[in-house]
């Protein structure tokens, strides 16, 4: 692509900075601005040649040309490439946090038993079951792929545990040998009575999770490659505790990701794993240290006693307990509070976002409508509680039980939802019990997609074939699109139509006209 290549440097898009940076790092580039020198150079000889001395004009002359080649050309051409990197590169930084919050939030698949499927050719497909909580029940190794193809006796695994844990899912990594892996699960569940479907995980980082000082905390008796099986089933049941596990680097939705100063991709990173798991909030009673520890307030030592504390005692029946845990202080549990998810508890309150301080506020808004805290959890209640609460007038209540606005505005918005989950508003992940071919594919076929990635350059989507398919800037939108990013997002269910298939690559083009 860029061989003899040239563009403006006032129009060159970011994500050609970083690429030419790699050719050229890999050796397999070389870069040169190009400038209009002998128009430079006579602009430096009319601002130091002030006087036609015959004796010194050749001498300054010679000198010009010297010092602009050996001293002020290399500098400033230095200088504008750190810059043209420094801009790409911040660029990047934001399209992976973009992208890594939208996969963070997209939404859980709960009270399902799931089959982790990790395929593989040579080594054999990891399976692990997952209950409905995440905990595992059982793994084993089938070889339904090259070279062994034991399909018969995969299949045969496959149906018993389906039919021994009850299993309503698949989530099928989406590495090596995932196409064959999904053509026999789809063959094998045209023979099950049950209703089973199964969806493509992203395994990007499950290697590197598997490895990790954490999984083997989790799990220190279990094959290396058996707990990838058990982190893509997870992905499917709650992606955001299963990916907080994981280097964000690691997840694969940026573009360069490892071309960029490194510091600021983890502090970019880092705030944006924090900002999803506080947006979100943390069920204190099933979450891993992991997840924990994003919590305002909360680091690592925290999160680890906290889970302890929950071992030692059973499930915290209220927030205030929290103070009970080891280093977690009042201005740790001011921080915290509203943050943690308290399900089934002593007060119903502690399943919203409502703020311990902001508890007497809730307590006297409900009164005046007529209800008590205990009634949110009342589903029947619950619908004309919300009715009421929209024809509040928020001045007169606000001086009446005396809080501020905003801060009655919140409550409001939390009573109207409690226990709700954000990302239930969020698509959810396409579940299909069929497969679909690269040779099925035909120009101006119209399927469904879910976007795995988006960059400066467009969006690649998943459309069920091997490779995910690429819609170009260019073909997001009817209209003029400067960002991919303003028009689709990781994780959105979209409808492309195919606009050109290279059978040799194994490349799709899509547009979303």
């Amino acid at each position: 692509m860029y061989y003899d290549f040239e563009e403006l440097i006032s129009k060159i898009p970011s994500h050609r900075v970083l690429a030419i940076n790699r050719g050229e790092k890999e050796q397999f580039l070389k870069v040169k601005i190009e400038k209009p020198e002998e128009r430079i150079i006579e602009a430096i000889e009319k601002d130091i040649i002030v006087r036609q001395n015959e004796q010194f004009v050749p001498l300054l002359q010679q000198t010009i040309i010297d010092s602009f080649k050996r001293l002020i050309e290399p500098s400033i051409d230095r200088e504008i490439r750190s810059d043209l990197t420094e801009k790409a590169g911040k660029k990047a930084i934001k399209v992976f946090g973009q992208n890594a919050k939208m996969l963070l939030l997209q939404p859980p698949i709960k009270g399902k038993n799931v089959i982790g499927f990790d395929p593989a050719y040579r080594t054999g497909c990891k399976i692990a079951v997952i209950d409905k909580t995440g905990k595992l029940l059982e793994y084993t190794t089938i070889y339904p792929t090259e070279p062994q193809n034991d399909v018969i006796g995969a299949r045969k695994i496959l149906t018993d545990l389906i039919n021994k844990y009850d299993v309503d899912m698949i989530a099928i990594g989406n590495g090596t040998a995932s196409r064959e892996s999904e053509i026999f699960v789809s063959d094998t569940l045209k023979e099950i009575k049950k209703d089973v479907v199964y969806a493509i995980v992203s395994e990007a980082g499950a290697s590197v999770y598997s490895a990790s000082k954490l999984a083997t905390e989790e799990y220190p008796d279990i094959n290396v490659s058996i707990r990838g099986a058990i982190s893509i089933a997870r992905r499917l049941q709650d992606p955001l505790a299963e990916l907080v596990k994981i280097d964000p680097k690691s997840i694969g939705v940026g573009q360069y990701q490892h071309d960029v100063n490194q510091k600021e991709l983890t502090e970019s990173l880092t705030g944006v794993v924090e900002n999803a798991v506080n947006s979100v909030g943390v069920d204190v009673n099933t979450a891993t240290p992991s997840l924990l520890s994003y919590v305002a307030g909360i680091n690592n030592t925290i999160a680890k006693n906290i889970v302890k504390y929950r071992d030692e005692n059973g499930e915290l029946a209220t927030r205030k307990e929290l103070l009970k845990v080891p280093k977690l202080g009042k201005v740790a549990f001011e921080q915290c509070a509203g943050f943690i998810r308290i399900y089934n508890g002593k007060n119903a309150l502690e399943m919203t976002a409502v703020h311990p301080e902001s508890y007497e506020g809730a307590e006297k808004l409900l009164n005046i409508l007529g209800y008590k805290k205990e009634d949110i959890a009342d589903s029947e209640k619950l619908i004309d509680l919300r009715e009421k609460l929209k024809n509040i007038n928020i001045k007169k209540i606000s001086q009446e039980i005396n809080i501020g606005e905003l801060t009655l505005k919140d409550i409001i918005e939390e009573l109207s939802k409690p226990g709700r989950d954000p990302r239930e508003d969020m698509p959810k992940p396409i579940l299909r019990s069929d497969v679909l071919k690269f040779e099925d594919l035909r120009l101006g076929m119209v399927l469904s997609g879910t976007v795995r990635n988006v960059t400066d350059f467009g969006a690649f989507i998943d459309i069920g074939v091997k490779h995910d398919g690429l819609v170009h800037i260019s073909e997001l939108s009817g209209s003029f699109v400067r960002n991919p990013s303003d028009v689709v997002s990781v994780g959105d269910i979209v409808k492309v139509k195919v606009i050109g298939i290279d059978k040799d690559r194994q490349k799709v083009s899509l547009s979303m006209k």
